[in-house]
């Protein structure tokens, strides 16, 4: 695609300017010097009126003590020529071929930020980035991502002060390792109690069964002295109550009663126990609490991640303007660096790359006090603009040998100036 550079330009009675003409290099950085107030701006000013309309009209146009009005001829590199003279400075454009046109024609290769870089220079970090994500088309997404991770990591930092708060609760609880694992239920040791109680019940009841048979035998063994009428069947009676004898001792013989004093003191610290066991539940609780809050804030550091890596990604596969050019937390960054943060040449590249992508069809910038750049710079800057086939315009405070030309009260110095005020004849279309 052609792009549109200036080929030549004359300019009288605007502002500051009495009579200047200009051939801009087609390529590279045309410097215009001089002291202030010779008259630098001014040529930059009227290139913005001629080409970008009355929108860039200087509110005092008309050179102050001319009677003459301003005049503004540029030729451009594809032919056409722009003009602005007479009373009202109307526009007239004609192509090659003699065809006329006007403001609308110049806007298909004008772009507004190339007559007006300081309005992208100064703009905020934010909106050069906008305008970047604007012409290579990935705002919206870009900007659905950056969201996404930012309410990634809202939630991730609340999850995160939560998992602390759960993780330092759990290790503050007390625990007591010798505690059972469950609440211990009083009835149940009750119950355990009375078990005992009845089993104990029943081996008295055994030992009072056998010291009855010992009681009939020894009353049996009395009577058998003083009866023996009934000899026979006390003997049978006394048999039938040794065997008895036997069998009551053989059972009770190998008896123990168990004890309840364990669950009599477990009774009577059951309060006790029970404090330990809901301690330590209450402790386990915490730690399971903070595991899951820690896998949770663990899920979306991944989820973030997989987010930037998106981000890079789409950024990767834009069509950027400038390699090492990129958009990071709404910012522009060149080369790692952030705009308050790069070099006077590299803000100059990044905002001419991104002129051009706007429109390819325009070839040229206007750039306003170069003065802070030191000369390897502006060197360093016009073999960029010469590799890229871009064509700057700009001015100096400087007389020295880095200046295309030199502004001197209102002409170039060193060029033959007519007086300007006597001059009454016409421009015509294409003469320079």
């Amino acid at each position: 695609m052609e792009t549109m550079k200036i080929n030549k330009l004359e300019i009288e009675n605007v502002k500051r300017v009495k009579a200047v003409k200009l051939e801009p290099m087609a390529n590279g950085l045309t410097i215009i010097g001089g002291d202030n107030n010779q008259g630098k701006t001014s040529v930059l000013d009227s290139i913005a009126w001629a080409l970008g309309g009355d929108r860039y009209r200087p509110s005092g146009a008309q050179r102050e003590g001319s009677v003459v009005p301003p005049t503004l001829h540029i030729v451009m590199s594809n032919g056409l020529v722009v003009e602005r003279k007479g009373k009202n400075s109307d526009l007239k454009v004609t192509d090659p071929t003699g065809k006329k046109g006007g403001q609308q024609l110049l806007n298909e290769f004008v772009e507004q930020l190339a007559i007006d870089l300081p309005k992208f220079m100064e703009s905020s970090s934010q909106d050069k980035a906008k305008t970047l994500l604007r012409i290579i088309g990935i705002g919206d997404r870009l900007s659905e991502l950056e969201r996404k991770e930012k309410e990634l990591y809202s939630r991730r930092l609340a999850i995160g002060q939560i998992a602390d708060q759960k993780a330092k609760f759990a290790k503050e609880q007390p625990y007591y390792p010798d505690a059972p694992k469950d609440i211990v239920s009083p009835m149940e040791l009750i119950r355990q109690q009375q078990e005992i109680l009845a089993r104990n019940g029943e081996n008295q009841r055994k030992r009072d069964k056998a010291d009855r048979y010992r009681q009939s035998v020894a009353l049996l063994s009395r009577e058998v002295g003083s009866l023996q009428e009934q000899l026979s069947k006390k003997r049978k009676e006394l048999e039938d109550a040794q065997l008895d004898l036997d069998t009551a001792a053989m059972e009770a013989q190998d008896l123990q009663d168990a004890s309840t004093a364990e669950l009599e003191a477990g009774i009577a610290n059951i309060d006790e126990v029970n404090r330990k066991v809901r301690a330590n539940l209450d402790k386990d609780k915490a730690e399971e609490d903070a595991l899951a809050y820690k896998n949770q804030y663990d899920g979306l550091t991944t989820e973030i991640s997989q987010v930037r890596k998106d981000r890079t990604d789409l950024l990767q596969s834009a069509e950027l303007p400038l390699p090492g050019l990129s958009v990071d937390e709404g910012e522009l960054v060149y080369n790692g660096q952030k705009w308050d943060c790069m070099s006077g040449s590299d803000r100059l590249k990044v905002a001419t790359a991104i002129v051009r992508k706007l429109n390819p069809k325009c070839g040229f910038v206007l750039l306003d006090k170069l003065e802070q750049m030191d000369l390897q710079t502006l060197r360093e800057f016009g073999a960029w603009l010469e590799q890229e086939g871009l064509q700057a315009i700009a001015t100096r405070v400087s007389t020295g040998d880095e200046c295309s030309i030199v502004i001197s009260d209102g002409y170039v110095a060193g060029q033959e100036h007519a007086a300007m005020e006597d001059r009454k004849t016409e421009w015509k279309a294409g003469e320079f």
